[in-house]
This record gives C-alpha cells, sequence and structure tokens, in this order.
C-alpha cells in the first residue's frame, strides 16, 4: 500500500511537472509568435510612402542567420547580394536586427551628417562588451553620459593638438628607430629584402607604446630598433582584437546563444585580451601605486594623464578599470589603418614604378637628401599624402566602419529605418562606387589631386579625409574619430620615411608584386616582402644611434 502511494504520488508529480513544461512551452511559442507578429507589423506599419531597403526575404525568427552561416565570411556575403540587387543600400534581417549596409556617398552623408544625432549609438554585442569591458571606453560605447565623458576626455586630454605636440619628440625617436630598423634590415639580408608589414605595424606598435607607457619594448626587443618577442605578440593581440570586433558573430543577434559560443569568437577575443593584461596591468597599477605614494610627481605619457585627472571635488576622474579599457582601445584605434594603408599603396607603387617617381621627386624637392623628413614637412607632402588617400579608397582596413543604432524611427532616401538598425557603411562600397569613381578598381593618386597632376596642387595642403564619405580614413559625425590629426601623422610619417630614405623594387624571381587579398579579410593575401635599398647618403641613415632603452639619438 504504502509503494503504490508512493508511486501514485510520484506519478501526481510528474504530472504536475509536465503540465508546467507544457505551460512554460506554450508560454514560450505565444511569445515568439507575438515577437514575430510585433516586427512584421512594425516592417508593415512603416509610412505609406515608404518601405525597407531592398534585402533578402527574413526567415522566421532567424532572419537571414542561415545564408550568413553558409556564406562565411559575412561581408563578402553582404557584398555579393548589394551587387547582385543592384542597390547601394540594403537591409538583412539577422535574428531580430536589421543590419543596413551603404555604398552610396550620398546616402552615407544622410546618415552620419544630416541625421547624425539619430545614428549616434552603438550596438551592444560580445565583442565590443569584452573589448570596453563593459562599455567603459569611448569609441565602442553605446549613446549615453559615460560615452560623452570618455569622448570628451579622449578629444581633450589625449588627442589634441597640445598634447600631440607634447609628445611630438616621441614620435620622432619612433620615426627614426624605423629607419634604423629598415636599414638594417636591407644591410644584412643578400637581397636586401625587407617585410613592409612588419615594419610598418611594429613602428605604428612602438609609436603608441611610447606615448601611452613611455617605452617600446615591454621586454628586451630585438636587434636593431626590431620587436621582440612580447612586441609580437602585443600587436598580434590588437589584430585580433581587430579582426573581431563586429564580426557578424552569432551571438550579436540571438543573444541566447552566447555562451555556447558557436563560431569561436568568445575565445579568441578573450586569449587576445589576455596578452593585453600580462603587459599592460603589471605597469598601469604600478603607475597608478607610484602617483599615490607620491614616488610620481611629473607627468611624462598619455597613462599619467590619465591617472592624474580629476573631476569636481577632485578626486579621480577615471577608475583604474577605466584607465585600463581606455589604454586598449587607444592600441586598436592607431595601429591598424596607417599599416596596412602603407603596406598596400608601396606594394601597388612597386608595380607602378613611374609613381615611385613622383613621390620621391615630391620628396626630394621638399625635404631634400641632406635630412630625414620631420613632421613639419608633412603639410607640404601632398604627392605622399595622394597616395596614402588612394591607398585607404581602395584598400581599406576594414569591410565596414563600426556599426550606427538607429536609436528612432526614421526615414533615410525614402526607405523606412527601423529603430535599433545597425547602420555600417562599406568602406570598399564607398570606395569603390563607379557612380562617384573612374575607374574605381585602379590605384591613381593623381585622382585626388586639383587637376590630376602631381605638380598642380601646391598651394593646397590635401588631408587624409573626405567630409562628403566619397571613400573613409577616418569617420566623420558624432561618432567620428577623434584622433585625425595623430592617425594623419603616423600615416604619413611611416610612409614619407619608407619612401625618401629607400627604393622599393620586386624581390629576386618575380616580376611583378601579388596584389591578392585574403580570404578571410581585405589585407595582402601574404605580407609585402619587397627588395629594399638605401637612396640617401650612408651619414644621413646612419647617424640615428641607440641611447636609454633603445631609444634612438642623434649624435
Amino acid at each position: 500500500m504504502e509503494y503504490q502511494y508512493a508511486l501514485s504520488v510520484s506519478l501526481s508529480s510528474m504530472h504536475i511537472a509536465c503540465f508546467y513544461w507544457h505551460a512554460l512551452l506554450l508560454i514560450l511559442v505565444a511569445f515568439t509568435f507575438s515577437l514575430i507578429i510585433k516586427t512584421q507589423t512594425k516592417d508593415n506599419e512603416n509610412h505609406e510612402t515608404t518601405r525597407l531597403p531592398p534585402g533578402p526575404k527574413p526567415w522566421p525568427i532567424v532572419g537571414n542567420l542561415p545564408e550568413m552561416l553558409v556564406n562565411r565570411p559575412a561581408f563578402r556575403w553582404i557584398e555579393k547580394l548589394m551587387s547582385d540587387m543592384n542597390t547601394d543600400i540594403a537591409c538583412i534581417r539577422l535574428g531580430n536586427v536589421h543590419v543596413v549596409p551603404v555604398s552610396c556617398p550620398s546616402i552615407a552623408c544622410e546618415f552620419l551628417k544630416k541625421q547624425d544625432a539619430n545614428f549616434a549609438s552603438r550596438p551592444l554585442c560580445m565583442s565590443a562588451e569584452l573589448i570596453s569591458s563593459g562599455y567603459l571606453t569611448a569609441i565602442l560605447v553605446p549613446f549615453g553620459q559615460q560615452w560623452k565623458k570618455m569622448k570628451k576626455i579622449v578629444s581633450n586630454e589625449l588627442v589634441s593638438p597640445a598634447r600631440l605636440q607634447w609628445l611630438h619628440d616621441m614620435r620622432i625617436q619612433e620615426a627614426d628607430n624605423l629607419v634604423r630598423y629598415v636599414y638594417s634590415q636591407c644591410s644584412n639580408n643578400k637581397d636586401g629584402l625587407v617585410n613592409v608589414r612588419v615594419a610598418a605595424q611594429q613602428y605604428c606598435g612602438n609609436v603608441i607604446r611610447r606615448m601611452v607607457f613611455n617605452k617600446r619594448y615591454f621586454g628586451e626587443g630585438g636587434k636593431n630598433g626590431g620587436p621582440g618577442l612580447e612586441e609580437e605578440q602585443h600587436v598580434e593581440a590588437i589584430f585580433t582584437l581587430i579582426r573581431y570586433l563586429y564580426a557578424f558573430s552569432v551571438s550579436d543577434y540571438m543573444p541566447c546563444l552566447r555562451g555556447l559560443d558557436l563560431d569561436d569568437h568568445e575565445k579568441k577575443l578573450k586569449e587576445a585580451l589576455r596578452v593585453f593584461r600580462k603587459y599592460h596591468d603589471p605597469i598601469i597599477e604600478e603607475r597608478i601605486q607610484q602617483w599615490k605614494d607620491g614616488r610620481k610627481k611629473e607627468k611624462e605619457d598619455l597613462l599619467d594623464v590619465l591617472i592624474t585627472l580629476k573631476d569636481g571635488n577632485n578626486n579621480q576622474l577615471l577608475t583604474p578599470q577605466e584607465i585600463k579599457a581606455t589604454i586598449i582601445e587607444l592600441m586598436i584605434a592607431t595601429v591598424d589603418n596607417p599599416s596596412n594603408a602603407v603596406e598596400w599603396a608601396i606594394a601597388e607603387m612597386i608595380n607602378q614604378p613611374e609613381l615611385l617617381e613622383n613621390v620621391t621627386e615630391e620628396l626630394d624637392n621638399v625635404v631634400g637628401k641632406e635630412r630625414l623628413v620631420q613632421e613639419s614637412d608633412l603639410c607640404k607632402l601632398n604627392y605622399v599624402k595622394a597616395c596614402a588617400r588612394e591607398a585607404f579608397r581602395l584598400h581599406p582596413i576594414a569591410p565596414f566602419i563600426p556599426p550606427h543604432v538607429c536609436m528612432a524611427d526614421t526615414v533615410v532616401s525614402n526607405y523606412f529605418i527601423p529603430e535599433g538598425s545597425h547602420v555600417i557603411l562599406s568602406r570598399r562600397g564607398l570606395g569603390r562606387n563607379p557612380k562617384v569613381w573612374n575607374d574605381p578598381n585602379k590605384f591613381n593618386p593623381q585622382r585626388h589631386l586639383i587637376n590630376n597632376g602631381p605638380k598642380e596642387n601646391t598651394n593646397v595642403s590635401l588631408n587624409l579625409t573626405d567630409p562628403n564619405l566619397r571613400f573613409v580614413s577616418f569617420s566623420i559625425g558624432r561618432r567620428g574619430c577623434p584622433g585625425i590629426m595623430l592617425g594623419t601623422s603616423m600615416t604619413i610619417m611611416l610612409f614619407a620615411r619608407l619612401l625618401h630614405c629607400f627604393t622599393w623594387s620586386v624581390p629576386p624571381n618575380a616580376s611583378t608584386i601579388d596584389l591578392s587579398e585574403s580570404e578571410n579579410d581585405i589585407s595582402l593575401a601574404m605580407p609585402l616582402v619587397a627588395t629594399v635599398k638605401p637612396r640617401l647618403p650612408t651619414e644621413v641613415l646612419c647617424k640615428i644611434d641607440f641611447g636609454f632603452s633603445g631609444v634612438p639619438k642623434e649624435n
């Protein structure tokens, strides 16, 4: 009897549990269908004269995620969709998110100039949350008070003209070190071969490490100013973060799947962030303690600036976590664009030797051969800047700029853009739009010069931005890059030093440089390795010597 009673109680409990599970399942199904109906209703209740931009028909719940997963990398799938549909604006629903890619400059200006205030936010996503330590920084943070606070700090305290002038000597020392490193590489190699990608990326890494930490190396460093193992790991971590930031991760559109890490993005981001913490955190924590103890009293670098910022009550303005996250963001914002543009530009110009002749003629006229290029020369180097602009136009570092989130329903170019949409400007779509550019796939710096001649533009100084978004080097608007001056200086100095000090040609056993793109991104498939020879007198190239901590000093 007791057994039968226990069994009946158990069966009753099972029936009750089963009832609750079925009830919960019905609630979930009802909720899901209500979301679908709500989404479809919202899409259909647009203004009578507007509709969503063209795009593939989405599946219920998942939208076009299945197609995206089958057609990796996602950016190539999106580019092909837009090409097949012959449209400059599209709408692709991923999960419940409308993703709106744009490749027309005039439409792009509607988003980031005419309606900039409505598109001044960023999406909540796994990669941005990890990199910004929970949205503590300036670039990756959604619109709000934290973004306003950090943007003001970055603009006024880190990359202002006065601050850049204060750190001028550090940048020049790293430009000198670049020359020393390339000179040693080509002099010690029978064929004079130099890996341009390594030289360019490490120069950019050196510059920002010097400006932030007042040091080039985390360890012993390499020979003749080259990177050590620590610096190689650091730069690799920077590009890992860049590769997976806003990289169409499944969990960004189906948050319930985040813990599964189906595309392995979260694991790779966390591994790269461990490298940053290993090299950054001991320096930052020790420096904070030095200021607390009174052992440090003078500011020498940007880390000191961040630590000593005070609020209205004379309390420390930034927490240690905000400082650490901001420094990571500075690193990833300064290394990628200059190094990628210069590598692509030199590769293109080696295949068109007349371009190298034009640029060296300008450098010799402006600078001469008895000294090295300085930052004060950069404003006069219009042909050098035209080559850099052309590299940004034709070979951007990433397929899209960081997403802009629509904060309220609106209409752009007669299309309905729902609240919450992710608007992504296609860097290549803008830069290679045949309605804007003649022969858009050809590397042609002259197109950026007045009257299309290298000597016709001497009275007007070019810059690397295009306010009409015909190409994107540094974005514009409220979420535009505040570090345009720094990015421009680093790009042109890197480019000018390499072209002024050395001649460049194809390596032995090759007739041209292979300009194939990587399968998974839009960098060169193979790092550029070229034959390099000094073109300035030896006494000019060799008057730089190493001083304290591997920092070069002039004799």
